[in-house]
């Protein structure tokens, strides 16, 4: 198993699992149920969620999938900007905890930036951990900028995460805030490492990955979890889909098949804003 150390010194999956729009579809429930259990029981037992998907679906999803295995995972949600206020915010983790059928949360993260100060935002994640409601915090979609602010903000420090856009299509992050993060010790959960499916179709992926006895998906992972720090979150509603994602977990690409990425997919000159999906 490949793992990544967080700021806390906590030791957690290198890959984890996505469920943006699972629990969307009720005649789809059981699958996606096993696909995410397929998952935890080959290492991929980080589960990020949030309130915003499926209005709460997708966090009873998962906490139906983890009801009987709560122990072997690491639980990740995130709570939406409107709700970051320091009422708002215990309100919404603990409604989160009711849907998930838990008591606390391993890393509970600020969706992306709103209108709320990260004065409150850290004042209610910091009451949260003193209630034992949440054990760590982090940040979602803030770019470097922002970072630097929720970082520099008493009691944002102890940020562990910053989940991001990043996969071979999407590189901005490169140029400046990855770098930052890295320096920090703070980790980059990456989402949508698939680039919503369209890196699985890329002609120039699939053949080298087909030289290689890999398929695009796994080579898509592999480039990522070859980044000090980050940790991509696939998602999947199927278990042969899941299954699949985890044997990227065995490939190590040498340095010539990351510059072949490099020409295939070009990291950033310069500067870029921030892409969020």
């Amino acid at each position: 198993m490949q793992y990544v150390k967080l700021p806390c010194a906590e030791n957690v999956p290198a890959m984890g699992q996505g469920t943006w729009f699972l629990g969307d579809d009720p005649t789809t429930r059981r699958e996606e149920i096993a696909a995410l259990q397929a998952g935890i029981e080959r290492g991929l037992s980080l589960i990020d969620t949030a309130e915003m998907y499926g209005s709460g679906r997708s966090e009873r999803l998962v906490g139906e999938a983890i009801a009987d295995r709560r122990d072997n995972v690491f639980l990740v949600s995130k709570v939406l900007p409107s709700n970051a206020g320091r009422k708002r915010a215990i309100a919404a983790c603990e409604a989160s905890l009711q849907r998930l059928g838990t008591e606390c949360l391993d890393l509970y993260l600020l969706h992306w930036q709103g209108g709320v100060a990260f004065e409150d935002t850290i004042a209610a994640f910091e009451q949260l951990q003193r209630d034992g409601k949440i054990r760590y915090f982090g940040i979602s979609n803030l770019d470097i900028d922002a970072a630097r602010d929720f970082h520099a903000t008493p009691g944002g420090a102890a940020i562990q995460v910053n989940q991001l856009l990043y996969n071979l299509n999407q590189r901005g992050i490169e140029w400046d805030l990855l770098p930052w993060l890295q320096s920090q010790g703070i980790a980059t959960m990456a989402y949508s490492p698939f680039d919503h499916a369209s890196l699985l179709s890329h002609d120039g992926l699939q053949e080298f990955a087909a030289a290689r006895d890999m398929t695009a998906a796994q080579a898509a992972l592999a480039w990522l979890l070859g980044h000090d720090a980050v940790m991509p979150i696939p998602k999947s509603a199927s278990a042969d889909r899941v299954i699949e994602n985890a044997g990227a977990l065995e490939i190590t690409l040498s340095r010539d098949d990351r510059a072949t990425l490099d020409a295939l997919f070009a990291p950033p000159q310069g500067p870029e804003p921030l892409q969020i999906y």
